[in-house]
């Protein structure tokens, strides 16, 4: 079932007819037929319609169609929940910086959409755990550590290490925090520098987060892995499978076996884990934590990742199919139509803190949002900080804040919610408000089986663009000595509704449903 484009083809669509036809031994058209019988017999249709081979288009009863609106008005936050994942415990990676500097606009990016999908995946009935990989176990945090000193001694940053105002901060904060740190020998104030640093550059990863909305539920150390032995017990255990074998001294994944491009090494020829060891732990980490699901949201450079993981996951004996890789891509700033590529605290990156400084968090987590994860983006600053209908988030929210507005102005005019008749929502544009409003629940669920929340987005567009037509067109509040009729009331129930399922949907993403702009 569909909405049809062109609202003559009535309220709904279907192609039922040509599927089934086949199994009923005829026809497409002859099926459509029986169909058409049967369907005009059910209260609230009005008409059904055959079209070309065999679609059916259904025109609702005006009040059949407008009883959505108690519907959804009764249903409050509820509308366009579902309980189709209940039972489901899924554990959503994302995010997942190394804490050697702040996050930049492609960890902002994972932010904005994974915190999202976390919305829509709990209002589907999951059991969500929001989890942050802390990679604490890698040659990165090394650099960091010596970075931090050479900034301590103001001396110039290493080759391969981190610049910008932000590590000089944190050297200073270590500084305050251990005074006597630079008595320390090179390597025992590198460490310290390593302990100390890495837990203040992490607290200010963690505010940022919270500042942008987004909390976890986990943050898991990738160290501890290794410390507790997990990875070197699992490798001992796949060394006894075909799916670990030793060749020119190393141990290697047998992942061609499934599905990967080549086989991996696990274990290198000095005897030290390669990366992907941690990996394999980390699954099976999740695993005997008992989730169904384990997504890992990862940069534009990680595309080996999604048959790499799915391959480990199977060499462990469980279905690939219980991981999910999703890859985003690159985002960029456009200010003045010149590309921004410069942080004032990072030196070399733009940071979340860069863009929420610029355009806010709402219309920050918007923006990121409404865009396929999968594809490259330009936010246009300028265009963020408008005022106007150009401006997606201002167009959302202030259809929002427009329907309170609206109830203000109706109230003082004498209007109120005391009847409702849906027989009286004729009008064009409720019909189509109302077929906008209708779609909201399938397109959280398409969201939630498509891991695609810019689809809640853009649909909030839609109904955002059809209630302001519909404000153009139809008043609430009379005019003049006009009678307060149950039209005046029963459009005040249609503006509800739509302010519940713009909220449902701002909701779902993170922003924030303003009532005055």
């Amino acid at each position: 079932m569909e909405r049809p484009k062109n609202r003559d083809h009535g309220d709904w669509a279907t192609n039922i007819a040509l599927q089934l036809s086949k199994q009923a031994g005829m026809n497409p058209r002859q099926f459509a037929e029986i169909l058409k019988g049967r369907l005009e017999k059910i209260d609230g249709v009005a008409k059904v319609d055959i079209a070309g081979p065999g679609f059916l288009n259904i025109t609702l009863d005006a009040g059949a169609a407008g009883e959505l609106v108690k519907t959804i008005v009764d249903a409050g936050p509820a509308y366009g929940t579902s309980e189709i994942l209940k039972g489901t415990r899924i554990n959503l990676e994302f995010v997942s910086a190394n804490p050697t500097g702040p996050i930049h606009l492609g960890g902002t990016r994972w932010a904005a959409v994974g915190d999202a999908l976390a919305r829509i995946f709990q209002s589907q009935g999951a059991e969500v755990t929001r989890e942050y990989y802390f990679n604490d176990h890698g040659a990165q945090i090394d650099r960091f550590a010596r970075s931090l000193l050479a900034s301590a001694k103001g001396e110039a940053a290493p080759e391969d290490g981190y610049a910008g105002a932000y590590i000089e901060d944190i050297a200073n904060r270590v500084l305050a925090a251990e005074p006597n740190i630079m008595e320390l020998p090179d390597a025992e104030a590198q460490e310290r520098f390593r302990a100390v640093g890495v837990d203040f550059m992490f607290s200010d990863i963690k505010e940022s987060l919270h500042n942008f909305g987004v909390d976890f539920d986990v943050f898991f150390h990738e160290d501890s892995l290794h410390e507790n032995g997990q990875v070197d017990k699992l490798l001992e255990q796949l060394k006894g499978s075909k799916n670990l074998y030793e060749k020119d001294g190393a141990w290697w994944l047998n992942s061609t076996e499934f599905g990967d491009d080549k086989d991996r090494v696990v274990i290198k020829s000095d005897g030290n884990a390669a990366y992907i060891a941690g990996d394999i732990a980390y699954i099976q980490n999740k695993r005997d934590r008992g989730f169904d699901l384990n997504f890992y949201m990862l940069g534009a450079d990680h595309h080996g990742y999604v048959v790499r993981l799915k391959a480990a996951a199977a060499a462990l004996g469980h279905d690939p199919a219980c991981v999910e890789v999703l890859i985003g891509q690159m985002v960029n700033l456009v200010k003045d139509g010149k590309p921004v590529r410069m942080s004032k605290r990072a030196g070399t990156v733009v940071t979340l803190e860069d863009l929420v400084d610029a355009v806010g968090v709402d219309a920050a987590r918007y923006t990121l949002a409404r865009f396929s994860a999968d594809s490259n983006i330009d936010v246009d600053l300028d265009l963020l900080t408008k005022r106007s209908n150009e401006n997606p988030v201002f167009y959302v929210q202030y259809a929002h804040a427009r329907t309170y507005a609206l109830a203000r102005n109706a109230e003082a005019a004498g209007v109120d919610d005391s009847a409702f008749d849906a027989s009286l929502l004729t009008h064009p544009t409720e019909g189509e408000l109302l077929a906008a409003l209708g779609q909201f629940p399938g397109v959280v669920a398409q969201a939630s089986a498509f891991r695609e929340p810019h689809r809640v987005a853009r649909h909030l567009e839609v109904i955002a663009g059809t209630y302001h037509r519909w404000y153009d067109a139809c008043r609430i509040a009379p005019q003049g000595d006009e009678e307060i009729t149950d039209v005046n009331r029963t459009r005040l129930w249609l503006n509800l509704a739509t302010r519940q399922v713009l909220a449902n949907g701002l909701g779902l993403l993170g922003v924030s449903a303003p009532e005055r702009m």
